[in-house]
């Protein structure tokens, strides 16, 4: 048993960042002087873009797998992803030795199957969307006994996600303000409680896409509803509804949420790739969207921005070129 119990604390965080040292990389934090006088505050990027699979998601996986006893690990590892989890899962169950299984979409990306396989996961193909894979992958689970790997509400995953803000924090000590993309709540609940154990006074700004919202709902309307559908371009947070853990912490220590539209996201990737030569997803370029369209309202001087994967399918490009054309960020 975990030894802190059913509970996210800044320890819990600082623990995993101990244990992660030697495995995951220190990303780097990158700033542009172009990007600081758009905005007018000193801006520094956490590159999770670098980390090992090409996001953040490794160090959550990771953290959760070094708990679990090698009986545990012998017994397997399972979790349905259609993107960044399913290798983050896939790469940690092949340094720490266990078999991972993951479930994902049969209309899954062909590149995002064979990376997940490259990883060392056997990649079950089934079901239509990302839900009807989830529900295989837990039936599986109870026929084989493996350990579920949740993407967001498992409180040591969101440990380990929080442990790049342990990082960012004495890479840049003066950073007042946390920008943070949400889908299901994991990340920025790691983050959220790292950095208020380091500093209570630094505040933390989540951001979602305006097609997928439900933490940003439930935040300032505590609207509960289950969200039908949703559509952007940012799919690694296209998520329906937060986690039923990870909400609790947010609400606790989450400042504030803003959404972004989708010519926000996609301004924002081209704007990362033409002038900081750089590539990113959706979702990593969600935090620099907010950024720019919330810049004027941020009151902040050092403000970090979580990139949080690179890992975009280049066939949507010249769909990212068309929707940016709408927006036309300063530059």
């Amino acid at each position: 048993m975990n030894c802190f119990g059913d509970l996210l604390t800044g320890e819990r965080v600082h623990k995993a960042w101990k244990s992660l040292a030697a495995i995951v990389h220190r990303t780097p934090i990158m700033t542009s002087e172009t990007t600081n006088q758009l905005v007018g505050k000193k801006v520094y990027f956490k590159m999770e873009n670098q980390q090992k699979t090409g996001a953040f998601k490794f160090r959550g996986a990771t953290f959760k797998l070094m708990q679990l006893s090698k009986s545990q690990l012998r017994k397997g590892i399972i979790t349905a992803s259609a993107g960044n989890h399913a290798q983050g899962v896939a790469y940690a169950a092949r340094k720490l030795g266990a078999k991972a299984t993951i479930f994902m979409p049969v209309h899954t990306p062909q590149a995002k199957v064979e990376a997940t396989r490259n990883y060392g996961a056997k990649v079950v193909l089934t079901g239509e969307s990302f839900q009807e894979a989830y529900q295989a992958s837990l039936t599986r689970k109870l026929q084989t006994g493996a350990t579920y790997v949740h993407p967001f509400d498992d409180y040591d995953v969101m440990a380990g996600q929080g442990s790049m803000v342990m990082e960012l924090l004495r890479q840049e000590d003066k950073i007042d303000t946390i920008i943070v993309p949400i889908g299901g709540g994991g990340l920025i609940s790691g983050i959220a409680t790292a950095a208020k154990h380091v500093n209570r006074h630094i505040k933390i700004i989540g951001v979602q896409a305006e097609n997928a919202d439900a933490a940003f709902q439930k935040y300032h309307y505590n609207n509960r509803k289950k969200l039908d559908s949703v559509s952007t371009i940012a799919e690694g947070i296209a998520v329906k509804e937060p986690g039923e853990l990870t909400m609790p912490i947010i609400q606790n220590y989450v400042d504030d949420i803003v959404t972004v539209s989708e010519a926000e996201i996609a301004a924002a990737i081209v704007y990362m790739l033409e002038r900081n030569k750089t590539l990113v997803e959706g979702a990593g370029a969600a935090a620099l969207a907010a950024l720019f369209a919330f810049r004027h309202k941020i009151n902040s001087r050092h403000c970090g921005i979580i990139v949080s994967g690179g890992n975009m399918d280049i066939s949507t490009m010249a769909k990212i070129q068309t929707l940016s054309k709408q927006l036309a960020v300063p530059v």
